[in-house]
């Protein structure tokens, strides 16, 4: 629960930094979806019992270009979403979901890019007594993240308009708890929107002619992650673990840095799935002496929108004595900056479409 709050809290703090312009104007929308849950794993097949439905309420900040980072993205929406979700399963209950988005627009504005990440409560998660069968969510409150693709046409009538298309929703608890293999829902949406201006500012353009001529020099990073975890073994327990990283970032625009580094790993729960599979499952070969820590090196990129950063990386282990769901890892998640130089991040770990962990970090960008 504590680390989905966190994860709450952060997104809201870097969605609310931005409302500083008093030429900003408001909106909502309201969507019903309707769709399917993809079967991403077959473990998950005997929850598929119906197509899941729900309601999605939106309140959005447009921009004008007040700030140079709103000209560079077509000037975006930012904002907070409430969703609802009937998951049509006995086992998997009802979801009610808090997300931060951004809204941004293509083609002439008419098609909408929405990416919302947030916090989900889950009204009837796995219980080893009562709900056994609920393998997706093995806990109470789950990180969420969803997207909306959607043709988009705001002030038909009056201040009405309306938008179209589809929408994903994931639910996860990133293994904080087993078990943990999640819930893809891919959807159509409907919905309407309602603008609470009467008109609209004008577009602001003060960028130079010059503006995407932007360079740095290489900079050096250190971090610092942490959490807890528990592996797939339900019931054996939550974990903490730690990871430092050290790497070379180069900007190579406004909007993009690539990452080089490397990193090492202390898991906990890796320690004790050693020793629980070197009891009960002798046909492992194990001795339980293996070494629970890994290094890996890693390549990345980073996206900047103003000082909130969306990060994507994949790694390798190089120092790998424990086979743990393959060498190649994936890491996903946000960094919020702070004096330039200081950032706090959320990243979601995981080896293909398997979670590891939540990760938590500070780090300094030098």
């Amino acid at each position: 629960m504590r680390f989905s709050l966190v994860l709450l809290l952060f997104l809201s703090c870097c969605f609310c930094c931005y409302a500083q312009d008093s030429t900003n104007t408001t909106s909502f929308d309201i969507n019903y979806f309707k769709g399917n849950i993809a079967l991403h794993n077959p473990d998950i097949l005997h929850l598929i019992q119906g197509r899941p439905n729900g309601v999605i309420l939106s309140w959005n900040k447009k921009t004008y270009g007040a700030n140079d980072w709103e000209q560079r993205y077509n000037y975006p929406d930012y904002g907070l979403s409430f969703s609802y979700q009937d998951l049509k399963s006995t086992a998997l209950g009802e979801n009610y979901s808090l997300y931060g988005h951004y809204n941004f627009y293509f083609l002439q504005r008419h098609l909408m890019m929405r990416v919302g990440s947030g916090v989900a409560y889950v009204t009837n998660p796995y219980d080893r007594e009562t709900n056994f069968r609920n393998i997706a969510f093995g806990s109470q409150f789950l990180a969420s993240v969803y997207l909306m693709l959607n043709f988009k046409k705001e002030r038909i009538f009056d201040r009405f308009g309306v938008q179209g298309g589809l929408s994903l929703f994931h639910y996860s608890n990133g293994s904080t708890r087993a078990p943990n293999t999640s819930t893809n829902s891919i959807t159509l949406n409907l919905g309407l929107t309602y603008s609470l201006d009467d008109e609209a500012p004008e577009y602001r353009q003060t960028l130079e002619a010059n503006d995407k001529k932007f360079t740095q020099p290489i900079k050096y990073n250190l971090a610092f992650r942490g959490g807890v975890n528990e592996s797939s073994v339900i019931g054996s327990g939550q974990f903490p673990f730690y990871i430092f990283s050290a790497y070379a970032d180069k900007r190579i625009n406004r909007k993009s840095a690539f990452h080089l580094g490397t990193e090492v790993f202390f898991s906990r729960f890796l320690k004790e799935l050693i020793a629980f599979r070197t009891i009960a499952f002798p046909e492992y070969g194990l001795t339980g002496d293996e070494d629970y820590k890994r290094v890996g090196v890693f390549a990345g990129h980073e996206l900047f929108i103003n000082k909130l950063a969306v990060v994507s990386q994949v790694g390798y282990y190089v120092y790998y004595p424990y086979d743990f769901e393959g060498r190649t890892y994936f890491r996903i998640g946000l960094k919020r900056y702070f004096k330039k130089k200081w950032f706090a991040a959320v990243m979601l770990k995981s080896h293909a479409a398997k979670a590891e962990a939540i990760e938590y970090g500070i780090g300094v960008r030098l």
